[in-house]
């Protein structure tokens, strides 16, 4: 078994090493922006206007590998950002997200993340250290399109919000057991800050913040009115 998760590991770090080297954060960026602009297009398939309207935070993470041989796991980079007092969205920070399960299985895929975060408390919890969803806080499969929305608060008590899109298909999925954390040398590269700290970013203290997360303000702030 430790051989088999050593290989597993192996496999992922091939496979996620152009995006942890974190050579152009900027290339990123403009993945999440597509991403997020593809999903939100559909609005009978989107995540819910009402729900984003409501969101205290978004994560948006392209790419996630999931690579299984007996043992599992998941591996990708994104980034989250938050409301701010004035209403409008932050400055983005780059995070990960890392899960595993165990169970017969072979394999790989490659899926788009989006969590929407209902509270402050949850976002507080990824900035303090990992961060795991499912035991950190509740998270469920998110609603979709516009007819769901109106149910969302009545029917959904979950914290955090889940959806996943995976050739072509965007749904709600369960993430339990996923941790999350926040990518300091990523940030620090994106904003040519070194030691910038994720708190600065989110309560938009950046100054000259790059035009790729201007741009990603700008369409979160278009699909939460």
């Amino acid at each position: 078994m430790k051989q088999i998760f050593g290989l597993l590991v192996a496999l992922l770090s091939l496979v996620s090493a152009p995006v942890s080297a974190g050579a152009d954060q900027n290339a990123k960026m403009r993945e999440v922006i597509d991403v997020y602009s593809e999903i939100q297009r559909l609005p009978e398939r989107s995540v819910p206007p009402l729900l984003m309207k409501n969101a205290y935070g978004i994560a948006i993470i392209p790419s996630v590998v999931k690579v299984g041989f007996v043992v599992g796991g998941s591996y990708g980079e994104g980034v989250l950002s938050v409301r701010m007092a004035d209403g409008t969205w932050s400055d983005p920070v780059f995070v990960s997200i890392t899960g595993g399960s165990v169970g017969w299985q072979i394999g790989a895929q490659s899926s788009d993340v989006v969590l929407v975060f209902k509270s402050r408390r949850s976002v507080d919890g990824i900035m303090n250290g990992k961060f795991t969803l499912g035991a950190d806080a509740s998270v469920a499969a998110g609603p979709m399109g516009r007819k769901a929305a109106a149910a969302t608060d009545e029917n959904l008590r979950a914290e955090i919000f889940s959806y996943s899109r995976s050739r072509g298909l965007f749904a709600g999925i369960a993430l339990d057991g996923a941790a999350i954390q926040i990518k300091h040398q990523n940030n620090e590269q994106y904003y040519r800050q070194p030691y910038i700290a994720a708190s600065e970013i989110l309560d938009g203290r950046v100054a000259n913040p790059p035009e790729t997360s201007r741009r990603l303000r700008d369409l979160l702030g278009q699909y939460s009115r």
